[in-house]
């Protein structure tokens, strides 16, 4: 994928704005995705996002980074992009980072989108082509007539307790020093509430007592999630964690103190003069984070969030 994509372009915004009410808003975008014509014409008042071998471009402006939205876009060098525009394309990791939250969700989005429409050229029944819609919202293959649609997949991610700890891993891919909740996908046939009890058990051999729901969250890491966030409790004589080391490289328990030390520290700040980092957490668009800032809350008592 060479060329600089056209993604999230803003058209239904234009609409958005003179009609009030959530209803129209949501039955404007579903005629987007349907009304070939309708799409066509959003696109010519529209603004779009540049993704370049699905990175974001960003352009940094004093301290903050920015996502230009464009009137036009269209296949180019990469170089020429970023001279023309002063800004570079980012991996999407490293964006999510740096980015407001109203603009991580979208470009999360686009990224998934542009990676399913990748992942899902050729028919998986008959081995055709498959051609998109205007506005990329579906895949047909008019050779068997399939309509392919993007879908998520169900992710558990639970963050574990004993009452006065919790309990955060990583895995060996992660950045240095980076540690977030448990997490793993649903098997076919298997609930949020077996699914989350399980990966308890195979990655660090704890038993869950209660489970409660927090939130949801698109991600589009490894590919197009749907995180189902909880919180889970366990109790018992046996709290010493036995780690699947296939799994992760580091689980243990954390104190309070140590959780909001670590909310405070971003990856720069975590590494140490001797090259070690101390402990850091997911940013706060990523819903690991909100699930440990609900869990310091829950311990303080305190309805400020912890920054």
């Amino acid at each position: 994928m060479a060329a600089i994509y056209q993604a999230a372009y803003r058209g239904a915004a234009l609409f958005c704005r003179s009609h009030s009410t959530y209803v129209r808003k949501m039955r404007y975008l579903n005629k987007l995705k349907e009304d070939d014509s309708l799409c066509r014409q959003a696109q010519t008042s529209g603004t779009f996002y540049l993704f370049h071998n699905l990175s974001p471009f960003l352009r940094k402006v004093g301290k903050k980074y920015l996502i230009p939205q464009l009137s036009a876009a269209g296949a180019s060098e990469k170089s020429v992009i970023e001279a023309e525009l002063k800004g570079s394309f980012t991996d999407l990791r490293k964006a999510l980072f740096v980015v407001d939250e109203k603009d991580s969700t979208l470009l999360a989005s686009a990224q998934a989108l542009l990676r399913w429409h990748d992942s899902h050229q050729y028919c998986s029944k008959t081995g055709q082509p498959t051609q998109k819609n205007i506005a990329g919202s579906k895949r047909v293959c008019h050779a068997s007539g399939i309509t392919y649609y993007p879908q998520a997949s169900p992710v558990v991610i639970i963050l574990v307790s004993d009452g006065s700890r919790c309990l955060l891993a990583r895995q060996p891919s992660f950045p240095e020093g980076m540690f977030t909740a448990l997490s793993g996908f649903c098997d076919l046939g298997e609930a949020v509430e077996e699914a989350a009890r399980r990966e308890v058990a195979e990655e660090v051999g704890l038993e869950v007592e209660s489970l409660r729901y927090s939130a949801s969250q698109h991600w589009p890491f490894p590919s197009s999630c749907l995180m189902i966030a909880c919180h889970a409790l366990v109790r018992g004589q046996q709290l010493k964690i036995s780690m699947n080391s296939l799994e992760l490289e580091e689980a243990r328990w954390f104190s309070l103190e140590e959780i909001v030390d670590g909310l405070k520290r971003g990856p720069k700040s975590a590494k140490q003069d001797n090259g070690s980092f101390l402990p850091w957490f997911p940013p706060k668009q990523a819903v690991a984070h909100q699930l440990i800032n609900e869990w310091v809350k829950q311990q303080t008592s305190q309805p400020t969030q912890v920054q």
